[in-house]
C-alpha cells in the first residue's frame, strides 16, 4: 500500500486529494496545523491525523518522528499548505514583514517538511514529491499582457511559488530516483481565495493526483495542471 502525507489537508484542495488517494487504496496521513480540524477531517475520510504546522520546525521535526515511530517510512509526500498573503496592487504596499509571512509558510514550509521527510522517503521503493504551486508563479504567464496572471499580481504569493518552482528542480535534479514535480491547481473555488475560483476541488485536485499516482517511468521535474505543461 502506498503511504502518501498531505499537508493542509483538513479542507479544501488538500482535503480533496486526500479523498481521491484513499479512493487509489493510499494510506493517507493527513497533516493540518489545526488538531481539532484536522482530526475531524481524519475522521471524514478514514485517514490518519498527523499534526504538523510547516512554519514551526518543531512541530515539523515531530511530526515526521510519529509518521516514523508508526509507518517508518513514506512513499509519497504532498506539500500543500500555503497562504495567499496580502493582496496590493502598489508595489510601495509591499512590505518585507508581509513577505516574511508568505514566504515562511509556502517556501520555506515546503522546504522544512521536505527535508524533514526525505529520510522516510529514501526508504521507499518508488518515492515521489508533488509540490503544489501555482500559474501566478510562472515568469512566462506573469509577463503576458493576456493572462490572469499578469491582469492580477500578488507581489507575496507569486515570488514564493517561483521559489517553489526552482526548488522543485534542484531537489528533481539532487535525487534522480525520486519523482519530484511541480502541480498547479489552477483558480479553484475555495476559501483560500475567496471562492473567486472557477473550478470544482475535484479538477483543481487533478493535477496533483496524476503526479501522486505516478509509475516508475513516470517523469521527475515537471510542472503540470490539469491540462497539460505550465510554461516556466
Amino acid at each position: 500500500m502506498t503511504t502518501t502525507f498531505i499537508t493542509g489537508a483538513n479542507r479544501g484542495i488538500g482535503y480533496e486529494v486526500a479523498r481521491q488517494l484513499i479512493e487509489r487504496g493510499h494510506h493517507v496521513l493527513l497533516g493540518a496545523r489545526s488538531a481539532e480540524r484536522g482530526e475531524a477531517a481524519a475522521a471524514e475520510l478514514g485517514a490518519r491525523f498527523v499534526r504538523i504546522d510547516v512554519t514551526d520546525q518543531e512541530s515539523v521535526d515531530a511530526a515526521a518522528s510519529d509518521v516514523l515511530a508508526r509507518e517508518g517510512s513514506i512513499d509519497v509526500l504532498v506539500n500543500n499548505a500555503a497562504v495567499p498573503g496580502p493582496v496590493v496592487t502598489n508595489m510601495l504596499e509591499v512590505t518585507a514583514e508581509d513577505a516574511e509571512y508568505v514566504m515562511q509558510t509556502n517556501y520555506l514550509g515546503t522546504l522544512r517538511t521536505t527535508r524533514a521527510f526525505l529520510p522516510l522517503l529514501e526508504k521507499s521503493s518508488l518515492p515521489g514529491i508533488v509540490n503544489v504551486s501555482s500559474s501566478m508563479g510562472s515568469f512566462g504567464r506573469s509577463v503576458d499582457p493576456a493572462t490572469i496572471e499578469h491582469a492580477h499580481p500578488m507581489p507575496f504569493y507569486q515570488p514564493s511559488k517561483a521559489a517553489i518552482n526552482m526548488l522543485t528542480l534542484k531537489y528533481a535534479e539532487a535525487y534522480p530516483r525520486f519523482r519530484i514535480n511541480l502541480a498547479d491547481p489552477g483558480p479553484t473555488d475555495t476559501v483560500f481565495n475567496g471562492h473567486m475560483g472557477t473550478q470544482t476541488v475535484a479538477e483543481g485536485s487533478e493535477a496533483i493526483v496524476r503526479l501522486a499516482t505516478l509509475g516508475p517511468d513516470g517523469p521527475t521535474g515537471i510542472f503540470l495542471d490539469r491540462e497539460g505543461v505550465v510554461p516556466w
